[in-house]
């Protein structure tokens, strides 16, 4: 017998989903309060990571089980998850990961005028791919979640262009003394945040017709779009440490079809921010759009390929192409959490631990390749939104 902490105030669906799962044993466990933790012989914490005892979690291995591991940043802050990634693939060139993530900088800083330096620096890599300018960027806060402060550039000078107009909305923030700009406003405090990472766009990802998977009974369009979509799995790490990945993978859907990041002017002849609505899924951005743009992996079966050079004559998407990109994630998961392990100051899975990740990946159509199909790790998240 055991009794149960229970505590999820900002999310209810999850803690709905948690009481269901303890009341459906038979006997169930009590339900406690954290005041009352102390005494309790067998306890287990169900809770979000900031109501759980971690310093109980270290002391009582035997009869406390938490369902989160304390420390875990090397795999659920952006920038220690690409410093990690890349320790890994440094010692074991031959691992998996070695193309699994994309081409990513990390970088530093509370104010624009830094990057001047950083240029000369430990961005001087980037500095050349951009002055080459075949390619395009996506800036990520290493922290912030949501698609907050996510950008495209393809320049050092939008990239100036960007951190610049995040110290305007800041400055503008304090001007209106906290009464809030607008409810669509992504920007981020640059100097509060600091820790950033670069990432290189994947401008080849596959692409499907959500339209085509019908959740309301509607018929299929006569003109099928390409959409880009990342697939979101969910993934339990338990104890020190085993991994269990869910069988059912959502696809999380663009809310616009897809397009070639570009450069369009003002009238004045002033580069516009790049528009995001074609390249991010998060759904926390699309929450107008309720399911619309969240399908079952599986369901994707038999939908029409729209991305590669032959849109037109693409095979459908098979089920043994479906199995193919889950084995690749299979195995960049097993190897991901490996790198975690082998830092063991920001990561320290304990035996009486268990929880639960959303893991975001990315797929790419390369036809030239093999498999043709190819899947990248694009971030690991604690307390996934499961609603």
């Amino acid at each position: 017998m055991f009794d149960a902490i229970v505590s999820w105030p900002t999310a209810p669906v999850t803690k709905s989903l948690v009481l269901n799962a303890l009341n459906s044993l038979n006997p169930p466990p009590a339900i406690i309060t954290s005041e009352s933790r102390a005494g309790v012989s067998n306890l287990l914490q169900w809770s979000t990571y900031d109501d759980i005892d971690h310093e109980l979690v270290h002391s009582r291995r035997d009869t406390v089980l938490s369902s989160s591991y304390t420390f875990r940043k090397a795999l659920i802050r952006k920038h220690f998850l690409s410093r990690c990634l890349h320790s890994y693939v440094t010692k074991h060139p031959d691992s998996e990961l070695k193309d699994a993530a994309p081409k990513t900088f990390e970088i530093e800083l509370s104010f624009v005028d830094e990057l001047d330096e950083m240029f000369l620096d430990e961005l001087w890599e980037l500095g050349k791919e951009l002055e080459e300018g075949e390619k395009w960027w996506i800036l990520k806060p290493g922290m912030a979640d949501r698609g907050n402060g996510i950008r495209m550039f393809n320049s050092r000078a939008d990239l100036e262009k960007i951190f610049e107009d995040f110290e305007e909305a800041d400055s503008d923030d304090e001007a209106e003394d906290g009464s809030g700009g607008e409810e669509d406003n992504t920007a981020v405090v640059t100097s509060q945040l600091r820790h950033f990472v670069i990432q290189e766009y994947l401008s080849n990802p596959l692409l499907f017709d959500p339209a085509e998977v019908s959740i309301d009974g509607s018929s299929k369009p006569d003109e099928l779009q390409g959409y880009k979509f990342h697939l979101r799995a969910y993934c339990v790490a338990s104890g020190a440490l085993k991994l269990y990945l869910f069988d059912e993978i959502l696809a999380l859907f663009s809310a616009v079809p897809y397009v070639q990041p570009s450069v369009d002017e003002d009238e004045d002849g002033d580069p516009l921010p790049v528009d995001l609505a074609p390249h991010l899924t998060n759904t926390s951005l699309q929450t107008e759009r309720g399911e619309e743009g969240v399908r079952l992996f599986r369901e994707l079966i038999s939908c029409r390929v729209l991305s590669g050079p032959k849109k037109s004559s693409n095979a459908p998407f098979s089920a043994e192409d479906k199995k193919t990109i889950v084995d690749q994630m299979v195995v960049i998961l097993g190897e991901t959490f490996k790198a975690a392990l082998s830092n063991p100051i920001h990561f320290q899975p304990l035996p009486n631990v268990f929880e639960l990740f959303g893991i975001d990946f990315l797929v790419t159509d390369s036809p030239a390749s093999q498999p043709r199909f190819q899947v990248k790790l694009l971030e690991v998240n604690a307390e996934p939104a499961i609603d």
